[in-house]
């Protein structure tokens, strides 16, 4: 049974290697990691207890090795059509290596393949299974050796390389890493238990093995190491000896390298009493051990990913849609479709309702209710007229004759002016709208089927965006008109509108409560005493009707009866007397109160027009734009699938076909 679950592991990952898909689920397996020096390779023989792997200076793993190592009894009587043991590799199906100088001769020239000769490395990984009576089934991915510094032909960023890919197989949570590090170097340099630190910090997946152990200086060993007294593992530490580069050039064989080593262990001092915890059997055996552990606890996570996967790409399958369906039909389908969704968006009865942010209506909504009421109502009629500018204007609207009374004119001059600037804004607001309505435009535009026709979607886009322009001349007009409307007529009645006689009592008892009251000036509406008007009439004489128009710094006195012909421009200089402050105050109170009600009705109207023109305009017409220019087009043309959709509906299909494979192996055990 434990044998079957590492079996059914490796049929997992050849059912995605056989039709060239990244495998969507995270297999148990034992991920093999280590410097360049630190003896993997002799490690992974010695398991194998074969020679099989490229040897030589620099990096030879040059690509990830999925060693699948399966148990077998031998054969009564072994024979050429049943060998005791022989390799094979996923990309030669059918073919047997019973020669292992063989199976190195082809990881070179496969490596070369997909690599070149340049040293350069591939994450491509390559399969290879061993069938054999000696050795425990097991599953490992050897990975290129970390090295520092580029040598000879070698990429520049080889280091980076080979640790990106490193940490793209140890940091799966379902990968044991095994750390190889050299005992007879510092423990807290390997680089293999720096790298397994970074992605399980607690140390709970990662084993270590120490090899090298009988190169350690005289009177040194790696008891501490192996008590966890150094850098703990849950799942400890493994010392193993290896044949040293001697050993292999004299051709000792791996059988005679194993009794080596069970005879270190058994004769050494310091591990004589641990030896059956060392050396190669025993790893071996703890690997085995710990990966049928790991695969039985994980099987049923494995079994829902699988069948979740599965719904995934066939949900996607259907969404990339049927090639035979480009038709007439599927444009008026699609048209459709859009339409619906653009509605739906804008009236926000969407079932994909944001919760992070406004969309759609929401946000013209924002457009209308915060941003352009808020811009209307911050306009200050007065900030850019001065009194002086109302001095002036007071004096004009009189003509020849000075006017006893405060003259509607000059009101009515200033209003239209400052009703003016409130077009610019609402020609504003419709542009933001339109916005609005191109960034829904474009988000309708990401859905998959227009992902699936490049030309359908320019079409769309070209047709729909246009149809947008021609509605912003109506719209604009609309607007334009309804500010204009505002200034032609000024409604003096309006039932929100100060009278003058309002006005004239709140400047009146403003100006009382700012100064105490003067004995000699009449008050509103009263005839001036005798008294009042002598104390008037005591000014300078030369002060005359314009007198405070002008100012009153005179530097040189004329002759008497001598007239000055009147400057080319006459401006206003010099202080308001009281009576053109009491008629300035009031004439500004007048502006900001019928100014106030304009604001009002443009917040209300301006939206309006824009929703009538505009946003409504393009719920209610849109699809009948589209059927028209959509079907004026060719449709074999717009329905021109993109070389993305095919190429990604056949990596769907071959998705689907793996994990179907994987759903039936998962559910045999």
């Amino acid at each position: 049974m434990d044998t079957q679950l590492i079996q059914t592991i490796n049929k997992l990952q050849d059912a995605f290697s056989t039709v060239g898909v990244h495998n969507p689920v995270d297999l148990p397996q034992i991920t093999v990691i280590g410097s360049q020096s630190s003896g993997k390779s002799s490690v992974l023989e010695n398991i194998v207890g074969r020679d099989f792997l490229p040897r030589g200076t620099g990096i030879v793993t040059r690509r990830p090795l999925v060693l699948q190592l399966i148990n077998r009894p031998a054969p009564e009587q072994p024979n050429d059509k049943e060998p005791a043991e022989w390799g094979e590799f996923l990309h030669l199906p059918g073919q047997k290596f019973t020669d292992f100088d063989k199976i190195r001769d082809e990881i070179v020239r496969d490596t070369d393949l997909k690599t070149g000769k340049n040293a350069g490395i591939s994450p491509q990984p390559i399969n290879l299974r061993i069938f054999s009576p000696n050795v425990l089934t097991l599953t490992m991915v050897d990975l290129p050796g970390l090295t520092k510094v580029p040598v000879g032909d070698q990429p520049k960023d080889i280091e980076k390389q080979i640790r990106e890919m490193i940490f793209k197989y140890i940091s799966k949570p379902n990968a044991i890493i095994l750390a190889v590090t050299a005992a007879n170097t510092d423990l807290a340099n390997s680089d293999g238990l720096k790298l397994a630190r970074d992605v399980d910090p607690e140390g709970i997946r990662t084993i270590g093995v120490l090899t090298k152990v009988d190169l350690m200086d005289h009177g040194t060993d790696v008891i501490d190491i192996l008590a966890g007294r150094v850098i703990p593992l849950r799942l400890g530490y493994v010392p193993v000896v290896n044949r040293g580069q001697r050993d292999i050039e004299s051709k000792k064989t791996i059988s005679k390298a194993l009794d080596s080593e069970h005879q270190f262990f058994d004769s050494h001092p310091a591990y004589r009493s641990k030896a059956q915890y060392c050396g190669t059997p025993f790893l071996a055996r703890k690997l085995n051990m710990i990966l049928m552990h790991h695969i039985r606890n994980t099987l049923p996570e494995i079994k829902a990913k699988i069948q979740a996967a599965l719904i995934k790409y066939q949900q996607e399958l259907m969404q990339l849609g049927d090639p035979s369906d480009s038709t007439p039909n599927l444009i008026l389908s699609i048209i459709t479709e859009f339409c619906t969704e653009f509605r739906t968006i804008i009236d926000g009865n969407s079932n994909d309702l944001s919760s992070f942010e406004l969309s759609g209506g929401a946000r013209i909504s924002f457009v209308f209710h915060e941003l352009y009421a808020n811009g209307i109502k911050s306009i200050d009629p007065l900030e850019q007229v001065k009194d002086a500018d109302i001095r002036t204007i007071l004096y004009n609207s009189s003509g020849s004759s000075p006017a006893l009374f405060v003259a509607t004119t000059a009101f009515d001059v200033i209003v239209k002016q400052q009703v003016k600037r409130l077009e610019d804004p609402s020609i504003k607001c419709i542009n933001m709208v339109y916005d609005e309505l191109v960034r829904i435009l474009n988000q309708l535009l990401g859905k998959q089927f227009f992902k699936r026709f490049p030309a359908l979607k320019e079409k769309f886009y070209y047709v729909v965006l246009n149809f947008f322009k021609k509605a912003l001349a109506p719209t604009t007009k609309l607007v334009s008109d309804l500010i204009a409307m505002e200034g032609t007529y000024l409604d003096s009645t309006h039932p929100d509108f100060l009278t003058g006689h309002q006005a004239f009592a709140i400047v009146n008892e403003q100006r009382q409560a700012k100064q105490p009251p003067n004995p000699n000036e009449p008050k509103l509406g009263q005839r001036p005493t005798p008294a009042q008007l002598a104390t008037q009439n005591s000014t300078p004489e030369d002060a005359g009707l314009f007198g405070s128009f002008f100012g009153t710094n005179k530097k040189t006195k004329k002759p008497s009866g001598m007239l000055e012909a009147p400057p080319a421009s006459l401006k206003a200089s010099g202080a308001l007397s009281d009576r053109e402050l009491m008629e300035t105050e009031v004439i500004k109170l007048l502006v900001q109160s019928y100014f106030n009600i304009v604001k009002r009705t443009v917040i209300d109207m301006v939206p309006k027009a824009v929703m009538l023109n505009l946003v409504n305009h393009a719920k209610d017409e849109l699809q009948r734009e589209l059927l028209a220019e959509l079907y004026k087009a060719e449709v074999k043309e717009l329905l021109e699938e993109s070389e993305m959709t095919k190429e990604r509906r056949e990596e769907c299909k071959k998705m689907i076909v793996a994990l179907q494979k994987a759903d039936e192996i998962v559910g045999s055990v």
